[in-house]
């Protein structure tokens, strides 16, 4: 991370290395030597200067880099790169991750296409997720943070799986410039779309392909105070580990999104709630309007299940989406170095 962000301080990225398997984080200064020997070795290789080269591990903390697997897997690669590659590079990323996680998206006169690995230690900021993002729309040097930016915060921003942080996240944005496509603000908004729904895809996957996960919950918290307030509510009922196991048994229990909402810590409190105010819909079926109870069981037998959570104090809005929490998550976890 730290030898990838002073890179960026200094040069545009023209290539990318991933590993898997070890993060290189807390490895001290060795730890920091390998990435610079990782990106030397694929700047040679790709005519490039090794600053222009973007350094993404992941996987066991604290572990040595090997580095003699690692040069020769750059060796490997850079020997093996093919405008047909994509399919392969999404595959040798993975790490927990049941299968590959790709999107694509375009636009008149450009594509937007992406690949991403990430299934536990999943939560907005300091997610285990790495997602490489590529288009072949023209940006000026240094501009494409202004377009990721958003597209994160609507989709890498707005997952959990298990509400962890870790200590390798990344998700970067590289443009070719290759298509003719006049530079414009309809152009320019039409690429951010494209960045979105291949952000939103891509997140969406990552939280499907959970650890151990059985079901995705897409999370809807309307009529906040405030859209922090929504959002500090929506990321409480998508971490609550009551709410993720009772979605697992496939049961309601919509007392535990209530209880999540009326404990989501917001600005050294808690997010405002009435409890006179509140309407809460599983699956389209109302469990409680302005307060009152409905006695109805809704159906949360599927794959998918949204909850709608209205609050009836102003137009604060925010969506999260997230998994169940399963015994299989407990044993992948309790197994991960063995």
């Amino acid at each position: 991370v730290y030898v990838s962000k002073r890179h960026l301080e200094r040069a545009e990225p023209q290539a990318i290395v991933v590993n898997t398997g070890i993060a290189n984080a807390a490895t001290g200064a060795q730890g920091e030597a390998d990435s610079v020997a990782t990106a030397e070795r694929a700047a040679a290789l790709l005519g490039l200067a090794p600053e222009q080269v973007v350094l993404l591990s992941t996987g066991v903390i604290g572990a040595p880099m090997p580095m003699d697997r690692v040069l020769a897997g750059v060796d490997a690669a850079a020997a093996a790169l093919s405008p047909d590659g994509g399919d392969d590079a999404a595959e040798a990323i993975l790490t927990t991750d049941t299968h590959p996680k790709t999107s694509v998206s375009h636009g008149d006169g450009f594509t937007v296409g992406g690949m991403a690995k990430g299934s536990g230690m999943i939560h907005p900021n300091l997610a285990t997720m790495l997602a490489v993002v590529t288009t072949d729309y023209p940006l000026e040097p240094g501009e494409a943070i202004k377009f990721l930016r958003p597209a994160v915060d609507a989709s890498f921003n707005s997952i959990s799986v298990d509400g962890e942080c870790s200590t390798n996240d990344a998700v970067v944005l590289l443009s070719s410039g290759a298509a003719a496509v006049a530079r414009t603000p309809a152009s320019g908004d039409e690429f951010a779309r494209a960045l979105g729904t291949v952000c939103s895809e891509l997140a969406r996957q990552v939280v499907s392909d959970g650890e151990g996960a059985t079901l995705v919950a897409e999370i809807t918290v309307s009529g906040a105070a405030s859209e922090p307030e929504a959002r500090a509510i929506a990321q409480r009922i998508a971490t609550s580990p009551l709410v993720k196991t009772a979605l697992f048994g496939r049961d309601a229990n919509w007392g535990r999104v209530l209880m999540a909402a009326g404990s989501a810590p917001h600005n050294g409190g808690y997010a405002n709630v009435d409890p006179e105010r509140v309407s809460l819909s599983y699956n389209g079926t109302a469990v409680l309007v302005n307060g009152a109870p409905q006695n109805v069981e809704p159906d949360v037998a599927g794959a998918v299940c949204t909850i709608e959570l209205e609050l009836g104090l102003g137009r604060g809005r925010a969506t999260y989406l997230t998994s169940d929490l399963s015994y299989d998550y407990v044993r992948i976890n309790a197994e991960y170095r063995s």
